[in-house]
């Protein structure tokens, strides 16, 4: 297994050993006590969650829970590939309104730890993605939040133009990070 750190404090990237031979492969995408051997934390996973996106240019989040239903995600891609974004939404941190983008495929089998506290969203770069990601506490429709994914404060560099993106109407009526009623502290 390989970690490697990003630019923001406790999201790091997971590469899982994967082994194969003619049949296919076997992977541990998960693992407990080797992640506390490589000093990551210890999560406890409640639920799994499995999305499909047809088209290139879709656009899922960017989401949160507020408390107490914040959430812990490990994130990775099943099939495609994605530019997985994280966004620091702790008030008190001395990167907040910063993010950290990386891109996730099926073929490089990395995973992203996206913590409590981070608003978290990906777009699809190849047709049918499929992204599975594991959270620490299960979905609460009243906890849901989410933060302009267009939000030019965050300065993220879409792979896609703005009117081009395929968004939930949801996703569409987010506020930006500078009218966030609800963040970390």
């Amino acid at each position: 297994m390989k970690v490697e750190d990003t630019a923001l404090e406790g999201v790091k990237i997971v590469t899982p050993d994967r082994f194969g031979d003619a049949r296919g492969f076997f992977s541990e995408t998960y693992n407990q006590r080797r992640w506390e051997e490589h000093g990551l934390p210890s999560f406890c996973f409640v639920q799994d969650n499995h999305s499909l996106s047809r088209d290139i240019g879709v656009i899922r989040g960017l989401h949160f829970q507020t408390e107490p239903f914040a959430q812990d995600k490990l994130v990775r891609v099943a099939r495609g590939r994605i530019l997985d974004v994280a966004v620091d939404i702790r008030r008190s941190s001395p990167s907040y309104g910063r993010h950290v983008a990386v891109e996730l495929s099926a073929e490089d089998w990395r995973q992203l730890i996206v913590p409590k506290g981070f608003a978290h969203g990906f777009c699809t770069l190849e047709p049918d993605t499929e992204v599975l990601y594991k959270v620490t506490n299960f979905h609460s429709a009243p906890h849901d939040r989410g933060l302009a994914f267009d939000d030019p404060d965050l300065d993220i560099a879409w792979p896609i133009a703005p009117e081009r993106a395929i968004l939930s109407e949801k996703d569409r009526r987010w506020p930006r990070l500078r009218d966030l009623a609800e963040t970390f502290a």
